[in-house]
């Protein structure tokens, strides 16, 4: 079995001996250096870079410089995306946004995770889970989300956030680790 067929399958695997991986990382980081090195003004470029960049995007998805993801198939965006500036993807696993998601500047999305024992750590052993955001979802500035992780719809998570586990439908949470803080109402989910 193949390195990154042991990724695919979520169990421990070697991202620098697999000459695949690492020729596709090598490939993405090109494009997400010309995409940030793109004028902000050529919208258009960076619209179309983005589409070559990422598994797939909705309507109206954008991304502001600097962006860096991993592989950028992995990643899927739905309708009137928006990330601000300096997002990381790391996207060994897949990341799937739904529709209406707004990103703060300075977030963090890692399905990348290291095991515990030291030994396989240091043999460059990882492993990749995967992050799905609903719909309605607003993630402030400077969140980190880990591997693993699935974020409700309609959900607000508060600025500097550290997202460690689910985060259910319908609710405002913040803190690290993030933990619910209270329920949306009806009318503020309209």
């Amino acid at each position: 079995m193949t390195e990154k067929q042991k990724r695919d399958l979520g169990e421990l695997y070697n991202p620098n001996t697999d000459r695949e991986l690492v020729l596709e990382i090598f490939a993405c980081k090109e494009k997400c250096d010309k995409y940030n090195k793109l004028p902000i003004t050529d919208v258009d470029s960076h619209t179309k870079l983005l589409k070559e960049i990422v598994g797939s995007t909705g309507q109206n998805a954008t991304i502001l410089p600097n962006f860096w993801c991993d592989y950028g198939y992995n990643v899927h965006l739905g309708d009137n995306f928006f990330a601000n500036h300096n997002c990381v993807m790391l996207d060994c696993a897949t990341i799937r946004f739904g529709k209406n998601v707004l990103v703060g500047p300075n977030c963090a999305f890692y399905t990348a995770g290291h095991p515990i024992n030291t030994g396989e750590r240091v043999a460059g052993l990882e492993y990749a889970k995967p992050i799905t955001v609903g719909n309605n979802v607003w993630i402030g500035g400077s969140v980190t989300v880990l591997a693993g992780v699935t974020i409700g719809d309609n959900v607000i998570i508060g600025a500097g956030s550290v997202v460690t586990r689910d985060i259910p439908s319908g609710v405002i949470a913040m803190g690290n680790p993030c933990k619910v803080y209270r329920n949306l109402t009806e009318e503020e989910m309209k």
